[in-house]
């Protein structure tokens, strides 16, 4: 896209230590083969689920709430995009050197696979998912595989990955500590794991977003359906503690600002506000459809209304919210190893 360009970054790529100073006149914002013994592909799995004009995945119907579809597809590709600049490019921040095996967790579209079997030829990078959604032309190196996590048994040996990979899960697993659990098995003594996600509680240094902004009702009204659904999304601001409980040493947390629109004066976040902005937009009935349908019994109809200011509010520039966005990882021990401390 044309507005992908990467801004200048500050020299220690920090980009959330300070409030966000927002731009003085927003008006001038423009609006395979696959691991022994897991489970192949078959008809099934691509006879989608429809519900309310959406698809979702057939494989576990029901356990993940969002759709799968051309429009969800674009969406994810675009959150992709966006998140890659605001990291600075990096697909990851644990320190792994030489890898051999990596693996990502809800896989999506694989671009994040895609990229870094890219980085890595010689390491075999699987990426799992409830959908096949993924390209068909990828790096020889790449393996996507219809999986859930949710399986205590992941069909490999303890001990098999350098890297395990997770991105914006929330409201994908009932307890996920129970994902870091099993990843810490199935990580290697010297391993990583990283998870990167979203913190959906709406944030504001400047008092500019009051109580009664569309978008913020939102988040809370999503929050209580998807607690009815057992598929809680405040996660991330927990994810260290978890990882420390789960046996995770040397475990890092790094905290970026995500906004909601393009109306910070930072260059770099700005362009990140813009996409985000499409993001939400494009995302949004999608988020709402199932929770609000299953869970608080709306109908289609009246979800859509109640998204019309919804989506207005998420444009408005004259409130400068911002997502929080958490990145953790951790290392698994060695044998023997005593943590410090």
């Amino acid at each position: 896209m044309t507005d992908s360009a990467s801004p200048p970054s500050p020299a220690d790529g920090t980009w959330s230590a300070s409030a966000l100073e927002a731009d003085s006149d927003p008006s001038e914002i423009s609006g395979l083969d696959s691991l022994d013994n897991t489970k192949s592909l078959t008809d099934s799995i691509y006879n989608y689920i429809e519900e309310n004009g959406r698809t979702y995945h057939r494989y576990r119907e029901g356990s993940y709430v969002y759709p799968n579809d051309a429009s969800e597809k674009e969406r994810l590709d675009l959150q992709y995009e966006l998140l890659k600049i605001l990291f600075d490019y990096k697909e990851y921040f644990a320190p792994v050197h030489n890898p051999e095996r990596i693996l990502d967790i809800g896989t999506g579209t694989g671009g994040w696979v895609i990229d870094v079997a890219t980085k890595f030829p010689n390491c075999e990078v699987t990426g799992t998912d409830l959908s096949p959604i993924q390209p068909d032309w990828v790096p020889d190196n790449v393996h996507f595989v219809i999986d859930d996590a949710n399986e205590g048994d992941w069909m490999i040996e303890p001990s098999s990955y350098d890297l395990i990979h997770t991105r914006m899960m929330l409201g994908s697993f009932e307890d996920f500590r129970q994902i870091i659990a099993r990843s810490f098995n199935y990580t290697k003594p010297g391993g990583w794991m990283e998870s990167q996600e979203l913190m959906p509680t709406l944030c504001c240094d400047d008092g500019t977003m009051g109580p009664d902004y569309p978008f913020l009702r939102w988040t809370k009204l999503n929050d209580e359906a998807q607690m009815k659904m057992n598929r809680p999304v405040r996660i991330g601001n927990k994810l260290k503690r978890w990882y420390e409980q789960a046996g995770f040493v040397d475990v890092h947390e790094k905290m970026f600002k995500l906004p909601v629109n393009p109306w910070t004066k930072d260059e770099k976040l700005k362009v990140v506000g813009r996409f985000q902005e499409a993001a939400l937009l494009d995302g949004i009935q999608g988020f709402s459809l199932a929770p609000f349908s299953r869970a608080l019994g709306w109908t289609k109809e009246e979800i859509e209304v109640y998204l019309v200011d919804v989506r207005k509010s998420i444009s408005d520039r004259n409130v400068h919210c911002y997502h929080k966005i958490y990145v953790v990882w951790g290392r698994k021990p060695y044998p023997g190893e005593v943590k410090a401390g």
